[in-house]
This record gives C-alpha cells, sequence and structure tokens, in this order.
C-alpha cells in the first residue's frame, strides 16, 4: 500500500511518516516540498504521482494569526482539502483529513458526538469547517478524523513548553476553566490503518484520548510524571488563570471542546486509552532520556 502524507514536518505528520515507512510505501511531503495554499502546484505534483491512501495533516493552525489572515485560512484550511479530496476520487484512492474540535463553540458542556452541528466561533475553526465540507462534499468514502490538544515529540505542544517554563521558573500558570481532552499523536498513529481500506465507511470520526481537563489539570498532571520520572523541575504545581485573563489571544476560543470517541470505540471494539496514561508514557519515553 502506498501512502503519500502532507505536513510531514509537524507534529503529527512527522509522527505518522516514522510510525507507517516500516510497514507501507511512504512518501512524506513538507510545506517546503508541497505549499497547500498553492493549489495549481498541488493539483500538479499530486496529479503526477501514484498512492492508495493521503493523509493531510497539513494545516493552517495559528489560531490568532488564521483572523488576521482570513484568505490563506480559507485557502489551506478549506480549498487545499477539497481539490485533495477531488484528486483522490480520480485515483481512486482515499482521503484521510484531519480536523479539530474548534469546530465546535464549546456551550454545550457535554462530550461533542460527530453528530452534534459544528458553530466555529473563529476564523481557525470555519475554515477547518469548510475544509471538512468540501472532503465530504466529493464523498468517494473520504474521511474526516477531528482531533483535540495533539501533543507529541516532533514538534513542542502546550505540554512541552509548561514543562520548560516548571524547568526554568519557580512559579507557573494554566487556564483552569478550559476544557477538552489531550491527544497523543503516537495513539493517533496506532490507530489511523484501521480506516485505510477504501472499503471501510468515510464520513466524520472523533479521535481523542479518554477522559477530559482542563489545561491547569493537564500541565499539573505533566509536571506530577516528571518529578516521578526523575526529571529536575522548579516549579512543582501549577497556578490557575481564568480564559478571560488573556487579553493577548485575538481569537476566541471554545470553553468546552471535549470530543466523544464513543462511535470509534464501537467501531473498533477498541476504547482510546486514558489521556493521563498517554501522557505519562510521553513523558517516560521522551523526557528521562533527556
Amino acid at each position: 500500500m502506498k501512502l503519500l502524507i502532507l505536513g510531514a514536518g509537524g507534529r503529527l505528520g512527522a509522527v505518522l511518516v516514522r510510525e507507517f515507512q516500516a510497514k507501507y510505501d511512504v512518501i512524506g511531503f513538507g510545506r517546503v516540498q508541497l505549499d497547500l495554499s498553492s493549489l495549481d502546484d498541488v493539483r500538479g505534483k499530486l496529479r503526477a504521482l501514484s498512492f492508495d491512501v493521503l493523509i493531510n495533516a497539513a494545516a493552517f493552525t495559528n489560531v490568532d494569526l488564521c483572523e488576521m489572515q482570513h484568505e490563506q485560512a480559507f485557502r489551506v484550511n478549506a480549498d487545499g482539502p477539497g481539490v485533495l479530496a477531488n484528486i483522490c476520487s480520480e485515483k481512486g484512492a482515499k482521503l484521510i483529513q484531519f480536523s479539530t474540535d474548534y469546530v465546535f463553540d464549546g456551550a454545550k458542556r457535554a462530550p461533542y458526538t460527530e453528530n452534534d452541528e459544528p458553530n466555529p466561533i473563529s476564523v481557525y475553526g470555519e475554515s477547518k469547517l469548510a475544509g471538512e465540507k468540501n472532503v465530504l462534499a466529493v464523498g468517494d468514502r473520504h474521511l474526516v478524523v477531528r482531533v483535540s490538544w495533539v501533543f507529541g515529540p516532533d514538534r513542542p505542544s502546550f505540554i512541552d513548553a509548561m514543562i520548560k517554563q516548571a524547568q526554568e521558573n519557580q512559579k507557573i500558570e494554566a487556564i483552569a476553566d478550559k476544557f477538552s481532552t489531550p491527544t497523543y499523536t503516537h495513539d493517533i498513529a496506532r490507530m489511523l490503518p484501521q480506516f485505510f481500506d477504501r472499503a471501510v465507511e468515510g464520513g466524520i470520526l472523533h479521535f481523542a484520548n479518554a477522559g477530559k481537563c482542563s489545561w491547569q489539570e493537564y500541565a499539573q498532571w505533566a509536571l506530577d510524571c516528571c518529578q516521578d520520572a526523575g526529571i529536575s523541575l522548579k516549579a512543582k504545581t501549577v497556578g490557575a488563570l481564568k480564559l478571560k485573563e488573556m487579553a493577548n489571544w485575538i481569537a476566541r476560543r471554545p470553553v468546552y471542546s471535549v470530543l466523544s470517541s464513543a462511535k470509534y470505540t464501537e467501531l473498533t471494539g477498541s476504547p482510546p486509552r486514558a489521556w493521563r496514561e498517554a501522557v505519562a508514557d510521553y513523558i517516560t519515553r521522551f523526557y528521562s532520556k533527556k
């Protein structure tokens, strides 16, 4: 099976290339090799290639910058995936498009299912939702996978920033009144091959590690894991910030964007592991060595 992975230089794309290249014929394109904002370039390069599955982990993900670069956000996050879906259909290939919990407004206060109506409150969320619609409009069993708070070893995320702060400062803080669920890139890579087959139904699928937390809880657990692993920290506890204190943010963020993985569990018979277990695994594997 030939896989083409876009966003190979990113946090998610990098782990997908690394995990899959031993088992599949993998081509990985970073932004230098393929810029999703150049749609003619995308068409020219991809139509010349042969592949069975295209995984799009590339996106314009800077939530605040999207507010100021509306056109670029929609070109990369909305128009690009639509072009990819059409090219895949021409080739008889399957597209797996990654999306986000930010397609929801956060008003529900209970885990969001695939049947819940999206209502994004930022340009980033709007552009990602438009990308989903463009992919699903093509049909052909293409799959949209929504994930949240993605972390992993290939590019720093929130968790890495908090650990770094704790190593350098006596006092650190994180937002205590915004809730979602961390999703480990390793776990995404492990579950994804089940959906490579063109015969497997497409549509929308939520995948996140089990449970929910605030950023404060998430950071505190990371520090606890570091201490258990013997990693030296100056700060041992994480203080609480409120979302309304984030005056420097431009885009609105959903207060509650926990994704329900019930559909995934029903389809596969295997629920995602708890977020605390995934974070502990990450810190043991990638921080204990440092």
